[in-house]
């Protein structure tokens, strides 16, 4: 392979990964828009944010999904953080909903 080959499959490689992050973005955002129903209903219901048994079936779902080459520990590392984002929306929407923005 020459130098210019190997320029131009990473810059493909770069532009695939590009574009699947920006897919990535739109799931993500998709998902925090059902997170967000989710904390108004606890908030309703008087239901804390964190439950853990939900988290550990998240994990188990994800997991079990996985056909690599991501390990099942880097994907539940990757959902854990995921995870804790959403908490934090939750808990945004649910100060701004109580009217205290100073959260």
């Amino acid at each position: 392979m020459t130098r210019q080959e190997g320029l131009k499959i990473l810059q493909e490689c770069r532009d695939r990964i590009d574009e699947l992050d920006r897919r990535i973005l739109e799931l993500l955002n998709e998902r925090t828009k059902i997170v967000e129903t989710i904390g108004r209903v606890k908030q309703d219901l008087g239901l804390p944010i964190y439950e853990p048994r939900r988290e550990d079936e998240v994990f188990a779902n994800v997991t079990a999904s996985n056909t690599g080459p991501l390990t099942s520990d880097g994907v539940k590392r990757v959902f854990e953080r995921i995870i804790d984002e959403m908490r934090n929306v939750q808990r945004l929407r649910m100060v701004k909903k109580d009217g205290d923005e100073s959260a």
